[in-house]
């Protein structure tokens, strides 16, 4: 079996080990596995570029950060890591052709709207940083829907073949990475008992990693 196989096998069971460990309070589950995530998908890229190996290695401190959805300390951190995989994604994006267009871009940007002014009123401390990272999450989220992003590419046989459908891989990973943030704030805002707070966190990582391995495989052309 290809390593990049065995690693898309290993990082289909460290997602689903983080999310059941969150969603059933079994931390330590939770703790070994969610680092594990980003390293795995890192390695089932046949020769990842040095700017999507970044996003990921980025991505990897900020699942570490982010262990502990709680702490305003470590959440701003992990925003702060995120804050450069985005980055990272939206250079790739823009390198294969991707445009900010209107249509994609007010539906987002209302979004943010609704989140900075909630986070305002409720958690004025993480507020500011959050809703900067939501900048950067919504332009990469933007840049993912155009419908005139150029197709990626994969060698087969040693011919580059164009593939097509790695633009409804990335707009899909978009909306869900936004969708999983949005999951997020409403965690955190919104009062409730533990057990419906374990669900949502097992909503949030199983909406971030496949968003994730989507983003991940569009960029790759794999």
């Amino acid at each position: 079996m290809k390593r990049t196989s065995v690693a898309r096998i290993f990082f289909a069971g460290s997602a689903a080990a983080t999310v059941i460990g969150a969603a059933t309070g079994r931390e330590r589950v939770h703790r070994v596995a969610k680092p594990m995530m980003m390293p795995a998908l890192a390695a089932s890229v046949e020769r990842p570029s040095a700017v999507l190996g970044s996003a990921l290695a980025a991505a990897t401190l900020g699942d570490v950060l982010m262990l502990d959805p709680d702490d305003d300390a470590r959440i701003l951190g992990g925003a702060g890591a995120f804050a450069v995989m985005q980055t990272c994604y939206s250079v790739l994006l823009a390198s294969r052709g991707a445009r900010i267009t209107t249509a994609a871009a007010l539906p987002r940007l209302a979004g943010w709207g609704v989140a900075a002014v909630a986070l305002r009123k409720r958690s004025p401390d993480v507020a500011p940083g959050l809703a900067g990272y939501g900048v950067l999450l919504a332009t990469m989220s933007t840049l993912s829907a155009d419908p005139t992003l150029a197709p990626g590419a994969t060698v087969r046989a040693g011919v580059v073949v164009p593939t097509g459908d790695t633009r409804s891989w990335l707009a899909a990973g978009g909306v869900l990475f936004t969708i999983s943030d949005a999951l997020i704030a409403f965690r955190r805002l919104v009062p409730s008992s533990e057990r419906v707070r374990r669900i949502a966190e097992g909503a949030v990582l199983s909406t971030y990693a496949v968003a994730q391995y989507l983003l991940v495989r569009g960029l790759s052309g794999e």
